[in-house]
Formats: structure tokens, sequence, C-alpha cells
């Protein structure tokens, strides 16, 4: 009876360990290691690229257990950068983002499934203008090791179209220019 004792306290001690110690990751964009960039056309005739300078988040990431994947960001949409200071009053304003109303996005992921190695489809909610919707943003491991300086590092890449009708901003640039494609390029610090 104590050995069971024993056995059952060391596996349950391991258990904790290992949830103890599951990878939790800070999105580096202190370094720059991390982007969020964004395209939609305009008007049909050409492409608007853009970022966002100032995010921040974390993600949890374990290699043997993807489905325990999680991530939240938050993006400050008054950082907008398309390289035209015109541009990014415009997109600021009303007719757009409304950053005095709301200024910043959120993604909380609720669910991960992997669709091969390194590869899934991360799902969560996505909270833009003031509207959250359910979306699915296909991900890929670009890869994870040291780094360095003496750290462990996991890289990302995601991306997905959004309808900015979803989000109540119906600004009528033409129907070409009624979705922006978002990418998402993350790097982070194991914690």
């Amino acid at each position: 009876m104590k050995k069971l004792l024993l056995a059952t306290a060391i596996t349950g001690s391991a258990l904790i360990t290992s949830v103890a110690n599951a990878a939790t990751y800070d999105i580096d964009n202190e370094g720059a290691h991390a982007s969020i960039n964004f395209k939609i056309q305009h008007l049909g005739y050409s492409w608007l690229t853009g970022r966002f300078n100032d995010f921040d988040g974390s993600f949890e990431y374990d290699a043997a257990k993807p489905a325990d994947s999680s991530i939240n960001v938050t993006i400050d949409t008054t950082s907008i950068d398309s390289n035209h200071a015109e541009r990014d009053k415009h997109l600021k304003g009303s007719d757009f983002l409304d950053v005095k109303k709301y200024p910043t996005a959120t993604f909380k992921s609720t669910g991960f499934k992997s669709t091969g190695e390194g590869v899934g489809n991360m799902t969560g909610e996505f909270t833009l203008h003031g509207v959250t919707k359910t979306i699915t943003i296909p991900v890929e491991r670009l890869g994870e090791g040291n780094d360095p300086w003496g750290g462990y590092r996991a890289g990302f890449s995601g991306a997905t179209v959004l309808k900015l009708s979803d989000y109540g901003i119906d600004y009528n640039l033409g129907p070409a220019s009624s979705t922006v494609e978002i990418e998402l390029h993350v790097e982070g610090k194991r914690q």
C-alpha cells in the first residue's frame, strides 16, 4: 500500500511539474521580432500595405501537445502605419478604425487543431471596432530552439482575410476593397 501511495505521489508530482512547466512565451516585440501586417486593395487598382507598430501578447506551446496551444494578442489600433501620415489619419478616424472609440483590437484563441506536422488552425475570438467574431487562422510553426543569449524561442506565422463590414466598417472603396488580409508573425521568448 505504501508503495502504491508513493508511486501515486510521484506520478502526481510529475504531472504537476509538467503543468507548472507548460511553455509560456512572451511575444518579442521589444526586439522587433514580431509583426502584424495588413494588405488591402485600393479601389481594385493597387495594394495598400501597412502594419500595426504596437501590440503585445503571449502564447502557450508544447510540441508534444499542440492541441493545448493558445495565444492572446492585443493590438494598439492607434499605431496603424501605412507609411503615409494623411492616410493614417483617415484610417484612424470614424470612417475606418475609429481609434478614439476603439483603441484596441484583440484576439483570444479558443482552440487549436493540427492539420499536419507544424501546421494547424487556430480558432478564437477577434474583436475589432467593437465587434467580436469567431475566426480561424491557419498557422505554421517556423521553428524553435535555443537563442544565443541563453533563452529559448519559438516562432509562428499565420494569415487570414477579414470582411470589413463584419466589423461595422462600411466605408465604400469598391468591392475589391471589402476585405483586408492580415498577417501575424510572432517570435516568442519562453518564460
